[in-house]
């Protein structure tokens, strides 16, 4: 990109690796030098937390808000009843009204730990396009609003494209979904004068969709951002661990595990994250990435704290590196790690070493456990266990038992 631009925000974007693309550098820049700019992403409620994944727009509201604009979290009570299409092979299952709104509940904590909210002009607002969804008249929506959109264009977006080229289905349920978001942008723009819609780059084709829809019903110039889709150095989705998703909220996934997640990161990551998801200096950002051979493990730890700190407090993160220090440099039992409490009825008969890893969640599967077991990547209080049957009764459990898989993931087990 050759576009200088003049606005903190879009400097901030380019110089941490945020920004994959613009619709109008100029337009955009030219806007946020001018005053505050109401900018939003959009959320569907599929689940009671939001994930590692969401992290990266997050840390793009946050940066929005601190270089003095107004973030807007949309979340998507309307939208979920569809669901986003997107590079997805399959329809998502559709949830209930009671089911969205908990899971907007669980997701309204995570935002508050990164964003300030209230009624100050660069205060960020948090809203449900169901404001304006539920109440939409059928005739009338597509008589006003779906005129404006061409069939033949809306095929030709990757997105969709990609599931016809599959031969998969995709509902006319679904095909409305971006129709809907595009309206949002609209309404957004008319109700609270929103002029940014940011998102993943495979939100593009529904952002253009809003930009242009916005221009032919109100004649408003609005504006899009895109931030780039995060693959780890070695080819896995950013968000995803051996133990599935790496949820925001503590209930569904403890601080201790949040930090290790990002202690784990490899070598060759580190300074792409820092940039991303600290607010440390990029030159110091370079720095850390750059250390050399076990070096770099300083930089791991920097990177877990600070990310912790953000989401958990810096209670929380220190607690976490005290665990982790005492697990793997002193060999002793962190009481941080996540655990396993069984009832003193579920041991009466024993309880096999298998059913202990699954139960612990250091394996998805009885197979995945007996696996795990038999390469010998489990260890029971630090000793090499090769026997998935092995059974443990309340005895050998009266004090707190430290299971390990691989090098790096641990849990404990206790009864009461």
């Amino acid at each position: 990109m050759t576009y200088q631009p003049k606005s903190d925000f879009l400097n901030v974007m380019i110089e941490r690796g945020f920004l994959a693309d613009c619709t109008d550098y100029q337009g955009l820049d030219n806007a946020l030098v001018a005053g505050t700019v109401p900018a939003y992403i959009g959320y569907d409620a599929t689940a009671a937390s939001l994930h590692v994944g969401h992290l990266l727009n997050i840390m793009m509201l946050r940066w929005l808000q601190k270089t003095g604009h107004k973030p807007i979290t949309l979340m998507g009570g309307g939208t979920t009843k569809v669901g986003d299409p997107s590079f997805r092979s399959d329809e998502r299952p559709l949830l209930t009204p009671e089911k969205i709104d908990e899971n907007i509940a669980g997701m309204k904590q995570v935002f508050a730990r990164y964003l300030r909210y209230g009624t100050g002009a660069g205060d960020a607002i948090m809203l449900n396009n169901a404001e304006w969804l539920d109440g939409l008249n059928y005739l009338e929506f597509l008589r006003d609003i779906g005129r404006h959109f061409s069939v033949n264009r809306m095929l030709s977006f990757e997105s969709v494209k990609s599931r016809l080229d599959r031969e998969q289905s995709l509902s006319f349920l679904e095909f409305n979904y971006m129709i809907l978001q595009a309206y949002d942008f609209l309404e957004l723009n008319r109700r609270y004068g929103c002029l940014l819609q940011m998102g993943g780059s495979d939100q593009w084709g529904n952002i253009v969709n809003g930009i242009d829809l916005t221009r032919r019903v109100i004649d408003h110039e609005v504006f899009g951002l895109t931030s780039p889709l995060l693959t780890t150095s070695d080819g896995r989705k950013m968000g995803k661990s051996a133990g599935g998703a790496v949820w925001l909220n503590g209930e569904m996934l403890s601080p201790y595990e949040f930090w290790q997640f990002w202690r784990n990161s490899t070598d060759a990551d580190v300074g792409r994250f820092l940039k991303l998801y600290t607010e440390l200096p990029v030159a110091e950002c370079e720095r850390l990435g750059a250390l050399p051979g076990a070096e770099i493990n300083d930089a791991k730890i920097i990177l877990a704290n600070e990310v912790t700190t953000l989401l958990h407090g810096p209670e929380a993160a220190a607690a976490a590196e005290a665990t982790a220090r005492e697990v793997f440099e002193k060999g002793g039992v962190g009481e941080d790690l996540p655990t396993l409490h069984l009832a003193a009825a579920e041991v009466a008969d024993g309880i096999s070493l298998a059913q202990l890893v699954v139960r612990s969640g250091l394996a998805k599967s009885g197979k995945d456990a007996k696996r795990l077991i038999a390469e010998g990547a489990a260890r029971v209080n630090d000793e090499i266990e090769t026997d998935a049957g092995r059974m443990f009764g309340a005895g050998e459990l009266a004090e707190p038992l430290k299971l390990t898989a691989g090098k790096k993931r641990h849990a404990l087990v206790t009864i009461g």
